[in-house]
């Protein structure tokens, strides 16, 4: 297979497919990277040893130090120019993503557009960040808010977006004034390294420090150095809710900040007023999608009773058509899961679905032969299922759809919201009611709620995350910037007295 986008980002290979990253390594460990689409070794990327990460964060502070007075507009210049490269850049680091991580080469192009467009969002909001002028009860005083930098914003990725969901939160720090602190997904770490070099790039042609960005690799314990340091005051860390959870936890005990945007279990209400084109679009690409792996993937489909059987036979029509393989192959609608681990939990799930009286109308199972040598391919399957089974409230990272039936449009929102998640949601509908009536606050209780569009994919201008075991956290668009700042309220008096407020005297 032709790798030469490798080379073209900067990733030093050699025979041995070993690439050491950015930073110098002491530890003598490395991540290794296995492409899911045809079992290669891609390249082996140095782990972080405490030492260095120590020497990243020291590097971190002293940048901030300068970074937070630059002018946010020429923050935002750096930001534009980042963006600029990455154009340069799209396709081949859109390829290295679908290639790393499996997603459709569409996808990988798609994601590389969204760090694109979130920089183009930045860029303006470099210009935009407001404050407030509030009235003061007391005369000659002149009351004002304002925003300043947190300091070290620590970032924590998951493997299923490896470049998107780094640049919503790291465009929007470092125009807030923010130095960023990166920790990747071992399961994607060259991506990472290919983002960094990119950006290096820029702040070397305007004479920013170098530690106004940084990666550190490495699994979990590589995340606890951030997660249990003072010097990060924003963790924004994108996972399951069992990382999230720990996560929070342990950056609540030293009282900093997390951002959290955790699993989903995402539905589309389906009406019998829908429009039944859009349906199948619709459903079939937020199920299969990323081959089931986007924390907005479709997991659920809630059908009223009148049209279950027609939607479902024209799911299962729509699923024979399907093509599996290759994911830098445009012809393929679905590539590979991400490794054997997320297979045998694929396989699991399946088993469980079973076992709780599942109904599967169309089956799965793992491919195998030419060109399915990885063992990460497998059939995207389709189980008619209870919403209250054990296996349908837990999030399984793998293209498995449930199909559930419903008799009103109030069971329906009940069914929708069931479930521990928060995220993602959607109804087709050409009823006007039963549109309002999801989005209202007897509605949907998830972070997004969509008409007639499904619940996977998510356009930068909005903020993205979602509610309960979602984890709470808002990133990329709308006002999303504000978590990355520190809020001031600052009261002037330009009189020549001293009134206290609420009237109090204190004479003597």
């Amino acid at each position: 297979m032709d790798i030469s986008f490798l080379k073209k980002l900067g990733l030093k290979t050699n025979n041995h497919g070993t690439s050491t990253g950015l930073e110098s390594t002491t530890s003598g460990k490395y991540l290794t990277s296995y492409s899911p689409v045809d079992g290669a070794l891609i390249g082996k990327v140095s782990k972080t040893s405490r030492a260095e990460y120590d020497h990243v964060i020291d590097q971190a502070q002293a940048a901030f130090q300068n970074w937070r007075m630059v002018p946010a507009p020429k923050r935002g210049e750096i930001v534009r120019q980042y963006g600029e490269a990455l154009r340069k850049h799209k396709d081949a680091l859109g390829s290295l993503v679908s290639y790393e991580m499996g997603k459709s080469l569409q996808e990988g192009f798609g994601e590389v557009q969204e760090m694109i467009d979130i920089c183009d969002f930045a860029v303006g909001l470099s210009r935009q960040l407001y404050g407030l002028t509030i009235p003061s009860e007391r005369p000659r005083h002149r009351m004002f808010e304002q925003w300043h930098p947190l300091g070290i914003v620590g970032v924590i990725s998951a493997f299923n977006f490896p470049v998107a969901v780094w640049s919503w939160n790291a465009m929007l720090a470092m125009v807030c004034g923010d130095v960023v602190v990166w920790k990747a997904s071992e399961k994607s770490p060259l991506c990472s390294v290919a983002c960094v070099n990119i950006f290096r790039d820029v702040l070397r042609a305007n004479d920013v420090p170098e530690g106004v960005v940084s990666i550190i690799n490495g699994d979990y314990r590589v995340g606890e150095f951030m997660t249990k340091d003072k010097r990060v005051a924003l963790v924004s860390a994108t996972g399951s809710t069992r990382m999230g959870k720990v996560v929070a936890a342990t950056v609540a005990e030293r009282l900093g900040r997390s951002l959290l945007e955790l699993g989903g279990n995402n539905a589309i209400i389906i009406t019998p007023n829908a429009d039944m084109k859009l349906v199948l679009t619709g459903a079939v690409f937020g199920a299969v999608g990323t081959c089931g792996q986007r924390c907005t993937s479709t997991r659920r489909l809630i059908i009223h009773e009148d049209i279950y059987e027609l939607v479902k036979k024209n799911l299962v029509s729509a699923y024979q058509q399907l093509r599996i393989g290759n994911p830098l192959d445009e012809n393929m609608h679905v590539g590979p899961l991400i490794d054997q681990d997320a297979v045998k939990m694929y396989q699991d799930a399946i088993a469980a679905a079973k076992a709780e009286g599942a109904h599967f109308a169309v089956e799965g199972g793992v491919l195998e032969g030419k060109g399915y040598e990885s063992g990460c391919y497998v059939k995207p399957c389709i189980a008619e299922a209870e919403n209250t089974f054990a296996i349908v409230q837990h999030e399984t990272f793998a293209p498995i759809l449930y199909l559930i039936k419903y008799k009103t449009i109030a069971e329906a929102i009940a069914l929708q919201n069931g479930v521990p998640q928060g995220l993602s949601s959607a109804i087709m509908t050409n009823n006007m009611r039963e549109a309002e009536a999801f989005l209202s606050p007897e509605g949907s209780d998830c972070g997004i709620a969509n008409v007639n569009i499904g619940t996977s994919g998510a356009e930068i201008g909005g903020a993205f995350g979602g509610e309960k075991e979602t984890g709470g956290g808002r990133e990329s668009g709308s006002d999303a910037w504000k978590v990355y700042m520190r809020r001031q309220t600052n009261t002037i008096n330009y009189s020549v007295d001293l009134p206290l407020a609420q009237g109090i005297k204190f004479d003597f």
